[in-house]
Parts: structure tokens; C-alpha cells; sequence
């Protein structure tokens, strides 16, 4: 009997068969399948990363370099509202006028306008360019320097920060007219006249 009550209590149970090296190979190739897949989505991560940071290096500069033109743009602006009272300044030292106090403050505001950046041009001699020179007159000279038109006097200085013009110089040009110069001409009679003469 009790053979017979352990035999019908037990129920069957089916038995799996045990893991074999055929059962072992799906998991591997699950797993290395899985760590391709996160090894792609590492590189697409760190290439978005990578991009990211490119762009706010990007934004970085050109932000920086926006701020640099609005200052020299700011600076560009409150350098030309005083060019009228530098051209004044000029004016007075022309004429003697510009003496003691006075002196003194307008030194210290040329002085000023120079620590930000401007710049006056314009030279008796300088070759002539448009981007720098506006050319209120112009002559033909036979004395002037042959090439390219050249100024010949300042009516008034030009001012500049960096390489932005404020004002260009206004001047007078001279131009070369193509004849010989006068004294030129008359030193080569002279030699012709010798070489004529012997």
C-alpha cells in the first residue's frame, strides 16, 4: 500500500533536457548581437556628442567675435561724434590758438580718442586711394611723380579705427602729365647744345 499511495501521489513531471553546447549558441549570438547594437548606439551617441560640442565651440566664436564688432562698432560711433570737435582742435593749432588750459584738454582728448583705436590719415605724398582719400580737387603737374596720382595737399585729415574708415581724408591730387618737367628740358638743351658745339 504504500508502494501504491507513493506511486499515485507523485505526479509526472516532464523532465528538460538539459542545456547542451546547440542551446548555449542562440544566447551568444543574442548577446553579441546586443553588444554590436550598443556599440552602434555608443558611436551614434558619442558622434552627436562630438557634434554638439563642435557647435557650441561655434556659437562660442561667433559670439565672442559679434561682441568684439558691436564694441568696436560702439566705439566707432562715439569716436565719430567728436571728429567735428577734433577738426576744431586742428584748426586751432593751425592758427596759434591753441594755448594753456585749453591746451592741456585738448591733449588729453586726442590722447583719449587714441587709446580706443583712432587713427587720423592722410600725408602730403601718400599715394592716392579711394577707399581712403575723397579727392576734392585734382591737377596735371609735369613736377609730379610719375605713376600713380599722388596727394597733394590735406583739407582735411581722415580717421579711422581699425580698419573701418569714420572719414576719408579729403585732399587734393596731383597727377603726372606726361612731359618732361621744365628744368629737365632745359638741361637737356643745354647738353645737346654742348654735344652740337664739338
Amino acid at each position: 500500500m504504500t508502494n501504491e499511495f507513493a506511486e499515485s501521489e507523485v505526479p509526472e513531471q516532464e523532465t528538460a533536457p538539459a542545456p547542451g553546447p546547440a542551446d548555449a549558441q542562440p544566447a551568444d549570438v543574442d548577446g553579441a548581437a546586443d553588444v554590436g547594437d550598443l556599440g552602434q548606439q555608443l558611436a551614434e551617441r558619442t558622434a552627436d556628442l562630438q557634434r554638439l560640442q563642435a557647435e557650441y565651440v561655434n556659437y562660442k566664436r561667433r559670439v565672442d567675435r559679434d561682441r568684439e564688432v558691436q564694441r568696436v562698432n560702439a566705439a566707432a560711433s562715439v569716436l565719430a561724434s567728436l571728429l567735428p570737435v577734433l577738426d576744431t582742435i586742428d584748426r586751432a593749432r593751425d592758427h596759434g590758438e591753441l594755448e594753456g588750459g585749453f591746451k592741456a584738454v585738448a591733449d588729453s582728448l586726442v590722447q583719449a580718442t587714441g587709446a580706443h583705436g583712432l587713427e587720423a590719415f592722410g600725408q602730403h605724398g601718400d599715394v592716392f586711394d579711394p577707399m581712403l582719400h575723397e579727392a576734392l580737387m585734382h591737377r596735371l603737374d609735369a613736377d609730379a611723380p610719375h605713376g600713380e596720382p599722388t596727394v597733394d595737399a590735406i583739407m582735411q585729415v581722415g580717421y579711422r579705427v581699425g580698419d573701418k574708415v569714420l572719414r576719408p581724408a579729403r585732399v587734393a591730387v596731383v597727377e603726372h602729365d606726361g612731359s618732361e618737367p621744365a628744368e629737365a628740358t632745359e638741361a637737356d638743351a643745354e647738353v645737346s647744345d654742348a654735344e652740337t658745339a664739338e
